[in-house]
């Protein structure tokens, strides 16, 4: 039987053409492919005649809009697959307007959403910057807009207004799915090994394979273990005390208190304070993993912006009152005390955090950048 499907060895997906696999092969870089005789199900609603892919998708619709009467046509739409990559098609020609081409095409500033622009503004990014980021993340939330702004801070562009031409239409965010809808997502890709979120032909989802990526972290995790018994058994040796051996029993509490007792103690240092402080933060919510990383990469929007520009005071005063900040870091503990130590000072009967021009330390700053780039990236910050 000639194949009707070509199946992504990767994932065991089932597309209809070269086309979709070519698709597939780009959003998740997959490449192995091969023949297949099992259909892809074609599932179409009776009532509104949306085809559906899988039982998955079926159900999905029947959340959305109650309709719950399918009609199976999968027989029907079966053929067998070609296997010759479709040609690009062929320009024709079409008589040109020569006076609408001659005139320069007019350029605009994209439509943002204003509450999400407004609140980008009040948090100190320039509306050059909060215009580029709603623009380019898609115009769907704050959070997004404040990560690509962490992802492109350094691009030599990132402050010029966008523009586009004025015939450009701006699509509405695509609608993602409810999280009962992504858990039953979940579920069925479960068994395949399949993790994390991503939005497809309109829908969010949960498609990436990520075994490896667990393999690759568990190495990590190992390395860093590796690397923790080694330095502790440095400092054993350097302390003149014996190499550990599991096996025995530790001495009693008067010993230990006793060469406690012998060690000189020193005051830690500022950056040894801001550790425990994004430390602290973490361990206090440490069932949020997401909440956590933002509150980090808020801190570090914060300190890069006064690094890069010391002398403009809108990046040097945060209102401790913005809803925003209050989300993202102020109700957090460890959040102020963070910037506290960087410099900032609250004014005005606490309703500012205030940086004087004075007192920005530039080497303060690096190291402050420096802890939290460490905190984000190290998955064992806090925990060990």
């Amino acid at each position: 039987m000639a194949g009707v499907s070509l199946k992504c060895g990767d994932c065991g997906a089932l597309l209809k053409s070269v086309q979709e696999a070519q698709e597939h092969a780009e959003l998740t870089s997959h490449s192995n492919f091969s023949e297949s005789t099992e259909a892809v199900l074609n599932l179409v609603c009776t009532t509104c005649g949306k085809p559906c892919r899988s039982k998955t998708e079926s159900d999905l619709h029947t959340k959305r809009t109650g309709h719950t009467e399918f009609v199976d046509k999968t027989s029907e739409a079966t053929k067998p697959i070609s296997l010759e990559v479709p040609k690009a098609p062929m320009d024709v020609d079409e008589p040109v307007d020569v006076s609408a081409s001659s005139q320069p095409e007019e350029m605009v500033a994209p439509e943002v959403d204003q509450k999400l622009l407004e609140e980008l503004e009040g948090m100190g990014f320039p509306k050059a910057r909060a215009t580029r980021a709603l623009h380019y993340s898609g115009n769907s939330s704050l959070e997004a807009a404040v990560n690509w702004v962490v992802e492109h801070e350094n691009d030599p562009d990132i402050d010029e207004m966008p523009l586009i031409s004025a015939n450009t239409k701006v699509e509405a965010p695509k609608p993602t799915l409810t999280p009962e809808e992504m858990n039953l997502k979940a579920q069925e890709l479960k068994p395949l090994g399949l993790a994390s979120v991503r939005r497809w032909d309109g829908f969010s989802i949960v498609y990436w394979p990520c075994e490896r990526q667990r393999k690759k972290r568990k190495r990590a995790r190992e390395k860093i273990r590796q690397k923790l018994e080694e330095d502790k058994a440095e400092r054993r040796r350097r302390l003149g005390l014996p190499p550990e051996d599991p096996a025995t029993v530790k001495p009693s509490a008067p010993v230990v208190e006793e060469k406690k007792s012998s060690l000189p103690v020193r005051p830690a240092t500022k950056v040894e304070q801001m550790r425990e402080c994004l430390r602290t933060l973490k361990q206090t919510h440490k069932d949020d993993d997401a909440k956590v990383k933002r509150a980090f990469q808020t801190l570090l929007t914060y300190i890069g912006n006064v690094a890069k520009n010391p002398s403009e005071e809108k990046y040097r005063k945060i209102r401790v009152n913005n809803q925003t900040f209050q989300d993202r870091v102020g109700s957090l503990k460890g959040g102020v005390e963070f910037l506290e130590l960087c410099g900032f000072e609250k004014i005005e009967g606490d309703e500012f955090l205030f940086l004087p021009r004075d007192k920005v330390e530039t080497a303060v700053l690096n190291s402050a950048g420096s802890e939290l780039n460490s905190a984000i990236n190290n998955p064992f910050f806090g925990v060990l």
